[in-house]
């Protein structure tokens, strides 16, 4: 991942920061951050918020409009990149990041940025809710953040505007976490001894063995 020094974790913590983007499109590279949304959770419970829309400079597609239902006219006041970034990585500190499809989508966004911005890498440690949602509830046969709020009755309204999705989020990983908690009490987790993200098993022509989940960028092994 550009820019990105943390390894995910697999993990239920009790201390973190849950964040959200909204965009012009889905391309790091080429698109860019229209809202930033962030809680600060601390022993399980949200303690503080953090929300800005981000004028980007150009206009917003259309289509990205009909997702999020930003318009020019919400961001035209609103802060550009630098200052919006800057302000949401204070925020955040040094904690832990949660949020849903991170991995492949908001921290792409937040490291490219912060590259750009300030020619300095992210190294949070984060919890990609997606991950975790595939291994806690494999009977979905959909795993957006909508179908595992509805799982749990969360409310969806106001789903594509960062803060809401935050909420929605925050509460989720909770439901999750004691679902996680309560697997790990009858199959303890087996950490990588590398980078110490967990490990899963993996099949080769030797047979099973435990590898980092964090491949390719680690490649720790163990034997089961």
């Amino acid at each position: 991942m550009t820019g990105n020094k943390g390894k995910r974790l697999n993990q239920y913590v009790s201390d973190y920061v849950v964040f959200d983007l909204e965009t012009t499109g889905v391309r790091p590279d080429a698109d860019e951050i229209i809202e930033i949304s962030a809680i600060r959770v601390r022993g399980h419970e949200a303690v503080d918020q953090f929300s800005t829309l981000v004028n980007p400079g150009r206009h917003i597609p259309a289509a990205a409009t009909r997702v999020n239902h930003i318009t020019d006219d919400m961001v035209a006041d609103a802060p550009e990149l630098p200052e919006a970034l800057e302000d949401f990585l204070e925020f955040a500190g040094k904690d832990i990041l949660v949020g849903h499809n991170i991995q492949s989508f908001d921290l792409k966004f937040i490291c490219n940025a912060a590259m750009r911005v300030r020619g300095s890498e992210v190294e949070n440690d984060y919890i990609d809710t997606l991950h975790m949602a595939r291994k806690c509830l494999p009977e979905l046969s959909h795993h957006k953040l909508s179908d595992v709020a509805a799982y749990f009755h969360i409310s969806t309204a106001g789903a594509h505007r960062a803060l809401n999705d935050c909420v929605m989020n925050q509460q989720s990983y909770e439901e999750m976490g004691k679902i996680l908690k309560q697997r790990q009490g009858t199959q303890p987790e087996v950490l990588c001894p590398k980078c110490g993200a967990e490990m899963v098993k993996r099949k080769s022509m030797y047979g099973e063995f435990y590898g980092c989940s964090n491949f390719p960028r680690c490649r720790g092994t163990k034997k089961i």
